[in-house]
């Protein structure tokens, strides 16, 4: 049997991107062996570990990262390189969903373990396609904006699945149509390649967040909280980045997203 928090675990230590995909594959393989029960609790040893990120790409702020035109081939390379980057970091994110936090139904576990399998095929996908443009994970340097939200939110999973899934990660529904649209235009196969993979990335995204929401909502459910309330509550508290419009309001619906809660996203920020 396979104690899947302490596997997890063990997984979002891994440094080497190669080993991290092929060990998230390897217990998705597995998930017959998998063991919740009983509750793994991580030593104080095990709690200082790092998270496992390659020497590259150097992490930078988002306002220094260089802007370069999508129509060259540095830019384009440019691009794919940043989403893959998000894909690297998804995959620690919902392996630190399983193995920090404790006491929650087994479903939450295999739920996030889906989403960190499914990530690292994105990030397998956009780092194939990397070498094929002449470079690889880590030749451009990177923000961690995605990271530094899960270190303020490791206390508390509450809002931890407000503020990844249900915010950051929702921004991509909305990004990636306007990526594809600027993506069409371009006279290259890697651009049709990126469109593609994008497509792929969309249709799981939607399910990750539809996670989120789950969790969320039954998260407040548990603590007789109303949502809505308690999301604004969190996003202030947390310093959770404004949503700015156009919004993928489709894929929201698809993704949990309630008429109310789309409501208020349209309201507090007019199209």
């Amino acid at each position: 049997m396979i104690d899947l928090r302490r596997q997890a675990h063990s997984l979002f230590c891994e440094s080497n991107p190669t080993q991290k995909v092929l060990g998230m594959a390897q217990l998705w393989a597995q998930k017959e062996q998998w063991l919740i029960e009983p509750p793994w609790s991580p030593t104080l040893e095990e709690l200082c570990k790092p998270i496992g990120r390659p020497p590259t790409p150097k992490l930078i702020s988002h306002r220094d990262i260089p802007k370069r035109k999508l129509s060259t081939p540095l830019g384009l390379a440019g691009l794919v390189h940043s989403i893959c980057h998000i894909e690297f970091n998804a995959i620690n994110l919902a392996l630190d969903a399983v193995w920090r936090f404790e006491g929650m139904p087994s479903l939450y576990y295999s739920d996030w373990i889906q989403v960190a399998y499914e990530e690292s095929t994105h990030f397998d996908l956009l780092s194939n396609l990397l070498n094929k443009m002449g470079h690889g994970y880590g030749d451009f340097d990177a923000h961690d904006g995605l990271w530094e939200m899960c270190e303020k939110t490791k206390h508390d999973i509450t809002a931890r699945m407000a503020l990844v899934p249900r915010t950051l990660e929702a921004r991509g529904l909305d990004a990636s149509p306007l990526i594809q649209q600027k993506l069409i235009g371009l006279n290259s196969p890697f651009a049709q390649e990126a469109h593609e993979i994008l497509d792929i990335i969309l249709r799981d995204e939607i399910t990750h967040v539809r996670v989120g929401n789950r969790w969320y909502l039954w998260l407040c459910e548990l603590q007789n909280t109303e949502p809505n309330a308690l999301y604004a509550k969190l996003s202030l508290l947390h310093d959770a980045p404004r949503l700015k419009p156009p919004f993928n309001l489709e894929a929201r619906a698809q993704a949990g997203f309630t008429q109310e809660e789309l409501r208020l996203l349209l309201q507090s920020n007019p199209l």
